[in-house]
């Protein structure tokens, strides 16, 4: 069989646009497939795997957030609609011809290499209801990583409804109901503001504290104050702790668990209507779940309230679906790649957009794609750079954490410290465009 020249791009949504924009500059052969029949991944709530809801923004700011070299129009938000986030992406691919490099409506049923690195990819697809396969030269996988639904198991039986977020799109689904909000990350806190609005009641369940972020500083976002400055861990954390009491107050006093880590070791909630809610009694906070039995649910504090809706905020898992696990060095939640892109041995599979960190944007994971574009140019043009990068990411190494201690939680095992992963990133970047180690 003769094995392409070209790669295969899984995915259509801001992470394989940007890859498919670096593959084009570079001259990299490829082929994109995306199941939906547009661009924009879960930004497009048309999409058939979008988790996204009616309210739903951004929460870091369009300047923070955008991809330098395509900023967004001046009429957009400062913090963007999903529909505003689409049609951006949409822009972006009609700006720099992306659109006729995929095959949309398709879906990539599987991936398998035809022996070691170097020796090709067979990728199976379907497309109008018809399989057809084709050998790549190796594998892109940008399908995104808010797509599976972490729905956790509660002892006993719910009479009510039980969704999670994922199948929430509008806040009539909430209408005349007693609601239950499990989880109060960023999804959550955005949920329960409009279970406030529309349904009969609502409360939050909570099995640890948060570190509430407002969206404003001094009339400007948050993150556009402190953003661009990189300051020390041991002295950011302090600062922007103290801001936080200023602004934010002691969300304790809410009835708020207090956080059991430092600022930072997990994903901080920007919200503070969440707040404003709680404070005036809108929003009832309650410990984690015990058990349940027709509309009652047991908090393990000892209290008790009858629910008609239990929304599970409770997030998503990584899942590519369509190639075998051993093939992605798997460790614990997450694959374990050099920085979280680079297969330790592959250099026909690459990984992009499963990367987290605050104040990261897309033009951080446009850097990681142009970082992988440039390895596999200077691998096909044999500099020293590129031969260094190989031998570093097989010689074992770990995640770009950059002395920070994440919470152990499955949405917290591809986070990295943004400073060191960025700092590494360009670093890999300059070398790899001189082609000198």
């Amino acid at each position: 069989m003769h094995t392409s020249d070209k790669f295969a791009l899984i995915g259509a949504g801001p992470m394989g646009l940007a890859m498919a924009k670096v593959l084009k500059e570079q001259g990299i052969a490829f082929d994109g497939f995306e199941l939906h029949s547009d661009v924009g991944g879960l930004w497009d709530i048309k999409a058939p795997r979008s988790t996204m809801y009616e309210s739903a923004h951004l929460i870091s700011s369009k300047t923070m957030t955008e991809f330098s070299d395509f900023p967004m129009n001046d009429d957009v938000a400062e913090y963007p609609s999903h529909r505003e986030m689409a049609q951006y992406f949409r822009d972006f691919a009609d700006h720099f011809g992306l659109r006729n490099h995929y095959q949309f409506n398709t879906e990539v049923l599987k991936v398998e290499p035809l022996g070691n690195s170097g020796e090709g990819w067979r990728v199976v697809i379907r497309q109008d209801g018809q399989e057809t396969e084709a050998t790549y030269a190796g594998v892109l996988i940008a399908n995104g990583t808010l797509s599976e639904p972490n729905l956790p198991r509660f002892s006993g039986q719910f009479n009510g409804e039980l969704i999670h977020a994922s199948q929430y799109r509008h806040p009539e689904q909430f209408a005349g109901k007693r609601v239950l909000i499990v989880g109060a990350g960023n999804s959550g806190c955005d949920i329960a503001v409009d279970a406030v609005h529309h349904g009969a009641s609502c409360d939050i369940s909570m099995r640890r504290g948060y570190y509430f972020v407002p969206k404003y500083v001094f009339g400007k976002p948050a993150d556009t104050m402190g953003g661009a400055i990189n300051l020390p861990m041991w002295l950011k954390r302090p600062i922007d702790s103290l801001i936080l009491k200023w602004f934010v107050g002691d969300p304790q006093k809410y009835g708020f668990p207090k956080p059991d880590y430092k600022l930072y070791e997990s994903h901080p909630v920007v919200n503070s209507l969440v707040l404003y809610h709680a404070g005036h009694g809108d929003i009832t906070i309650r410990g984690d779940i015990a058990d349940m039995s027709g509309h009652t649910v047991n908090f393990k504090d000892g209290t008790a309230a009858d629910y008609d809706m239990i929304l599970a905020a409770t997030g998503y898992k990584l899942h590519y679906p369509f190639i075998d696990k051993t093939l992605l060095n798997w460790r614990g939640d997450a694959p374990h790649l050099y920085l979280n892109a680079f297969h330790p041995v592959r250099d026909d599979l690459f990984l992009l957009g499963m990367v987290e960190a605050t104040g990261l944007g897309w033009q951080g994971r446009h850097e990681q794609a142009e970082m992988v574009a440039r390895y596999i140019t200077g691998l096909r043009d044999g500099s020293k750079a590129a031969q260094k990068l190989k031998v570093e990411k097989s010689a074992g190494f770990d995640r770009a954490i950059g002395g920070m201690e994440y919470l152990d939680l499955p949405r917290m095992a591809y986070y990295v410290d943004k400073a060191t992963y960025r700092g590494t990133v360009t670093g890999w970047i300059k070398s790899l465009q001189t082609g000198q180690g």
